[in-house]
């Protein structure tokens, strides 16, 4: 059994797959943090190249109990249940002062991103959940940059967490008592592990603290997951692609997996989450008087009329 973490240190959760031509580079870029103290809990998610080998080298070579290979199920998860298994894996190796940064197997860390992480959750009690993100400069596969990710309009919050993420998982860093919440959570289908986090912490009456300095280098390659864009108009091209359909599926999933697992919200969160399934299971009018809700809005005026739009729509 492994022991339990020290005090004041970060567990580094990362899901392969596939992933060997980046891996070296954000590997190497871990080492170099200038926050030293660290361990990379590690898990493969069922590749067919030569990732394992990868990071087992890096094990190798990065120092004595740097690195655990986590021997989770050999079914391929995807990226979502494999960071959450992670997660759970994890919890009870942690002291009240530990957190939890989630990295991508394809990104490159600027050196201070753990300890831009770590600084601001310390300032924070430990009773409090709290998660950290930043923004990213974008790159592309070689490392070029393409410009930062597009800073915050709206204050984050809950209920705005229901209907958009602003978190980007490369960028997460939890605090213990986050962790807690998000390992004991059952998340839906359709969600992605850094919008659960956003999403179950802030209902919970969490903090979500977000930092305006660039901490990673967001490589954006024909293989990403879901990846980034640094413009408005590029943001609502992108919305207008995924459509209504898959958004509201997304919503409907949020709403009933937190209608399942109340304990998981704040009394004030609880009667929110509630008025907007009483909505989605109602008409129109019921809808429309539900956009009312305080705090359910979008980072842009765009983004808000979309919103409306199909959530009116039903």
């Amino acid at each position: 059994m492994l022991k339990r973490l020290p005090e004041n240190r970060v567990a580094i959760l990362l899901s392969t797959y596939n992933g060997e031509r980046f891996l070296p580079a954000q590997l190497e870029s871990i080492l170099e943090q200038t926050f030293e103290e660290w361990t990379l809990y590690w898990r493969d998610d069922g590749s067919s190249d030569n990732s394992v080998a990868v990071v087992e080298e890096f094990a190798r070579t990065a120092g004595q109990g740097r690195c655990v290979q986590l021997q989770c199920s050999t079914t391929r998860l995807r990226p979502t249940a494999s960071y959450l298994t992670l997660l759970a894996a994890v919890q009870d190796r942690l002291a009240d002062s530990d957190m939890v940064a989630f990295a991508d197997q394809d990104d490159v860390w600027l050196p201070n991103k753990l300890s831009r992480g770590v600084d601001a959750l310390r300032n924070l009690a430990n009773e409090l959940p709290a998660l950290y993100c930043a923004r990213q400069m974008l790159v592309d596969e070689d490392l070029g940059p393409l410009g930062l990710s597009l800073k915050l309009d709206q204050p984050p919050g809950f209920p705005a967490s229901l209907i958009q993420n602003i978190t980007t998982g490369c960028t997460l860093v939890l605090n213990r008592r986050a962790v807690r919440i998000v390992a004991n959570s059952a998340p839906p289908p359709a969600t992605m592990h850094d919008w659960w986090c956003y999403l179950v912490i802030t209902a919970a009456g969490g903090r979500l603290l977000t930092d305006n300095e660039a901490t990673v280098l967001y490589r954006q390659h024909p293989a990403n997951l879901i990846g980034a864009v640094n413009s408005l108009p590029r943001r609502a091209l992108a919305a207008l692609r995924r459509g209504r359909t898959i958004y509201m599926a997304v919503l409907r999933q949020h709403v009933g997996a937190l209608m399942a697992q109340p304990d998981l919200m704040s009394p004030a969160a609880r009667v929110q989450v509630e008025r907007l399934d009483r909505a989605l299971k109602g008409g129109f009018l019921r809808r429309m008087m539900t956009l009312f809700m305080p705090g359910l809005r979008r980072q842009t005026v765009p983004e808000m009329v979309g919103f409306w739009l199909w959530f009116l729509a039903g």
